[in-house]
């Protein structure tokens, strides 16, 4: 009897290597890529009249389907194209059209991209009446201060650390505050401050912002200051500083005009005319 070796459909069995396997492109077919009067009858029954331009070329998309492209010459459209997709049967010798649109180009003018209305408000545009919708995750805010019940350690934090409230800033507001803060008009790259003769960190004037924040910013209290009542930084400034010693300007003497009531202004008196 023979023997013959056998295995269980229980055992692992060696597996074969597996191959990417990339797809094919689309083979061109002449019946679609040489249908092109046959697209631009298509375009030209969904367009304006006389806005199908040049034919632009024909791509293949999958088997037996092509894409024809003709320029749209619509002066509101510059850079959009007419694309018509044709295709046929298997065995067909003729192309049918099965899509028509009007796609933008890489360089086409397209409208600004949709913004949902409670994301289109910009800093600056609060007025009077205004009321901006809540945020429940705002990433500049975390939890606020909670009462302990100690009474002096919630008088600590409610009135000396203000604290208190629901929310507080967090770290990134903090650092948005910050940037923001510190390069627009009342940072150190200002240029009423690239001609200060001092610093506002050393200003009477300055008043130290309480918090992380008190080691970057003040807040200005010179009323003769452009700053009076903003947010500085400590090495902004202006010409306002409390301790620079500027000399005084000179005033100008000026003599005031004398008036000679004996002067008297002769003025010739115009002759007649002699006549014949």
């Amino acid at each position: 009897m023979a023997v013959t070796d056998t295995v269980s459909d229980t055992e692992p069995k060696a597996a074969k290597p597996r191959r990417a396997r990339k797809e094919a492109a689309a083979k061109p077919d002449k019946v679609l890529l040489a249908a092109v009067d046959l697209a631009r009858e298509a375009a030209e029954s969904i367009a304006t009249r006389g806005t199908v331009g040049e034919h632009e070329g024909a791509v293949m998309l999958g088997e037996r389907l092509a894409m024809h492209y003709f320029t749209c010459t619509n002066k509101g459209y510059r850079g959009w194209r007419w694309a018509i997709a044709v295709a046929r049967a298997p065995r067909a010798k003729v192309a049918t059209v099965c899509e028509t649109n009007l796609l933008p180009g890489d360089d086409a003018l397209l409208s600004p991209q949709w913004l949902p209305y409670a994301q289109r408000l910009a800093p600056g545009d609060i007025g009077a009446g205004d009321v901006m919708p809540y945020i429940a995750d705002d990433p500049n805010l975390e939890q606020g201060f909670e009462a302990t019940g100690d009474e002096d350690v919630d008088a600590m934090a409610f009135f000396e650390l203000g604290l208190g409230r629901p929310r507080v800033l967090s770290r990134q507001g903090r650092e948005a505050a910050a940037t923001r803060w510190y390069e627009g008009e009342h940072g150190p790259r200002a240029a009423v401050a690239a001609q200060a003769k001092g610093q506002c960190g050393g200003c009477g004037y300055f008043l130290p912002m309480a918090g992380a924040l008190r080691r970057s910013f003040g807040v200005c209290t010179n009323e003769w200051s452009p700053s009076d009542g903003t947010v500085v930084s400590l090495d902004h400034g202006c010409g306002a500083h409390s301790e620079i010693d500027e000399p005084a300007p000179v005033a100008e003497k000026v003599e005031p005009p004398r008036l000679d009531d004996f002067a008297v202004d002769v003025e010739q008196a115009e002759q007649p005319a002699e006549t014949d």
